[in-house]
């Protein structure tokens, strides 16, 4: 059967979006977000770490702020950071990565201001844990069902199957790079893995995500750096290689100049956003599961993960390709995955392959955990069913099966359609709700300029008094 229309559908849909909508959507809403909160993500950068690292642990029942957080760090770490960047990077050139650069600096404020809302407007599911995210503050913040609906659509479509099938093709092409087994094995025993983990709901995915995660992330950038290390003398000339080819110096003597540039942010934006999810409406998903004192140290505490993603491990990924030597306009049918093992190849031997292999199976492996989540979260908003949630289980495992072994860059294609559609619905929504927003950072900050450890409550702001879940925001009375 002929498919072709619905590649060029999706190819049209995907030019629209991204040529003409969302690149000017998603950074013009990060900028406006950003001198809306007075540069928040660098005047609060070190209050975030702060929040950060004192979260762990925490006296109140449900998921605690760390957890939370190396949820949506294990959907963020993944294929993103070492496929997305080699594609960017093949495509737009290394341009491209100084627009993932800009893409997480204002997406780290774009990153406050969804999860700040997504824990203000959170649901209590009485079980000790909570769910939330664009679906729910569009629905009690804008009072559109219909529109939030179409969100959580959107996140299905793309969290629970395009992006799942994408992490599950990326890992079983590297597995069959490194050593030799099948894509179709290597889906089968993905799928299974991932299913003894999603039927022990969010509880067993947050706890698995903070043994892995931090460990994941800490070993790759080690590995990261002694490349760097190796090569400490090319540095200079490798940060002025990118910053040329973004600002187009280096096409210019070609004289495809224009079309250069526009090819560099488009990639940079795009895989900047697939990998650290700023502005696209996931991250608040698992964010809203945490349980704070405040919303907005959920907010800070997001921000942390935007930088830790795009700024430090993208970056590392970035700097192992553009400094092995390998020719991006003649990479010989190296794409994706497999490019960033080749660049490791080159650096350290064989077993470099094997290093990357292993690196992408635990990211991949933690981001389809965190995926899985984000789908049933919006799955229970359309209609809350145990036998649809179970449903949707058994098909997130059979997508893996078939992500393993279908054409990747139609998986691209797919997963950066529907990401694109979330994003414009997510970002709307976002400004629309904004001054909701500002008014909670502004009580937060209040609270912490006066040397008190900020505390919610929600009758302070008569306009989230009826909106805000009582149960998930039980009335705290805050005096300053």
């Amino acid at each position: 059967m002929d498919f072709t229309w619905f590649t060029d559908l999706v190819d049209l849909g995907n030019t629209y979006i991204w040529s003409y909508v969302l690149i000017y959507l998603l950074i013009g809403g990060g900028l406006y977000f950003t001198f809306r909160t007075r540069f928040i993500q660098i005047r609060a950068f070190g209050t975030a770490w702060r929040a950060l690292l004192s979260s762990r642990s925490t006296t109140r029942q449900g998921i605690t702020p760390f957890q939370a957080f190396a949820t949506s760090l294990a959907a963020r770490v993944g294929t993103g950071n070492l496929s997305g960047v080699a594609s960017a990077l093949l495509v737009g050139g290394p341009g491209a990565i100084f627009w993932m650069w800009m893409t997480a600096v204002v997406g780290m404020a774009t990153s406050v201001i969804e999860t700040t809302l997504a824990q203000v407007y959170k649901t209590d599911n009485e079980d000790g844990t909570y769910r939330g995210g664009p679906a729910y503050y569009i629905q009690k913040g804008l009072g559109s069902k219909g529109l939030g609906i179409a969100f959580a659509v959107c996140l299905i479509v793309s969290f629970g199957f395009a992006f799942s099938a994408l992490q599950a093709n990326q890992v079983a092409a590297a597995v069959e790079n490194a050593w030799g087994v099948s894509k179709f094995v290597t889906g089968n025993i993905l799928a299974v893995l991932i299913g003894l983990i999603i039927f022990g709901g969010i509880k067993r995915i947050a706890k698995v995500a903070e043994l892995i995660v931090p460990v994941m992330a800490v070993s790759y950038l080690l590995v990261a750096l002694v490349v760097v290390a190796l090569n400490i003398s090319e540095l200079p000339g490798l940060i002025k290689l990118i910053v040329s080819h973004a600002m187009g110096l280096e096409q210019a003597s070609a004289g495809v100049l224009g079309y250069a540039i526009k090819v560099a942010i488009e990639q940079g934006v795009k895989r900047g956003l697939f990998s650290n999810e700023a502005g696209m409406g996931s991250g608040p998903n698992a964010a809203a599961t945490a349980n704070p004192k405040h919303p907005v140290t959920q907010g800070l505490i997001s921000m942390a993960g935007v930088f830790t993603d795009t700024i430090v491990i993208c970056t590392a990924t970035a700097s192992i390709i553009l400094l092995s030597g390998i020719n991006l306009g003649d990479s010989q049918g190296l794409e994706g995955i497999t490019l960033t093992q080749a660049a490791m190849v080159n650096h350290i031997g064989p077993i470099g392959a094997h290093v990357i292999a292993v690196a992408l199976i635990l990211f991949a492996f933690t981001s389809i955990m965190a995926n899985y989540y984000y789908g049933e979260s919006n799955l229970r908003f359309i209609k809350e069913n145990k036998g649809m949630v179970l449903v949707f289980r058994v098909l997130v495992m059979g997508t893996l099966i078939l992500g393993s072994v279908v054409e990747l860059q139609t998986i691209w294609n797919i997963a950066d359609l529907t990401m694109g559609a979330m994003a414009i619905i997510n970002v709307f929504a976002l400004l629309m709700l904004s001054g909701v927003a500002l008014k909670v950072i502004a009580d937060f900050e209040r609270q912490f300029k006066a040397g008190i450890d900020p505390v919610f409550d929600r009758t302070r702001l008569p306009e989230l008094d009826n909106k805000a879940d009582s149960k998930a925001w039980a009335h705290r009375k805050v005096d300053y």
